[in-house]
């Protein structure tokens, strides 16, 4: 969770992450960890029935749980997150890829143990390549 809020306390209006891993990986108490770092008060669960729940905080944070979508994605308006003033978290994203925008940071989880992971940082922009590069070398 640390390194999900020094992430998000660099994280800017517009700024997507998309997360994978298997169940149980760790996605939701990844974004947990980036509310946290966006100073969003309120207790994050996952939106897996709800798709999408948003957050108050430094930056507005947009969750969303795209597992059980098919086609509807764009049907529902979703993209539109993607370009606001918030910060988006996409869990599943793999499910959506297409719709994804072009600068993003991937981020994959994979669990090593009971309480261990393995986060592979992907950035694909490079206002997120720097924000990688910073942690990296903190």
């Amino acid at each position: 969770m640390q390194w999900a809020e020094k992430i998000a306390k660099q994280l800017f209006p517009g700024a997507v992450l998309t997360l994978e891993g298997d169940l149980g990986a760790g996605k939701t108490h990844f974004t947990k960890g980036i509310a946290k770092g966006l100073g969003v008060k309120r207790v994050v669960n996952s939106p897996t029935f709800t798709i999408i729940k948003e957050y108050s905080g430094r930056l507005p944070l947009y969750h969303m749980d795209v597992y059980r979508l098919d086609d509807q994605f764009e049907e529902i308006g979703l993209e539109d997150y993607f370009y606001g003033q918030g910060v988006t978290v996409v869990e599943w994203a793999s499910k959506i890829r297409p719709q994804l925008p072009k600068e993003r940071l991937d981020i994959e989880i994979f669990r090593t143990g009971d309480t261990t992971r393995n986060i592979i940082l992907s950035p694909i922009g490079s206002q997120l390549e720097q924000i990688c590069e910073e942690i990296y070398n903190a």
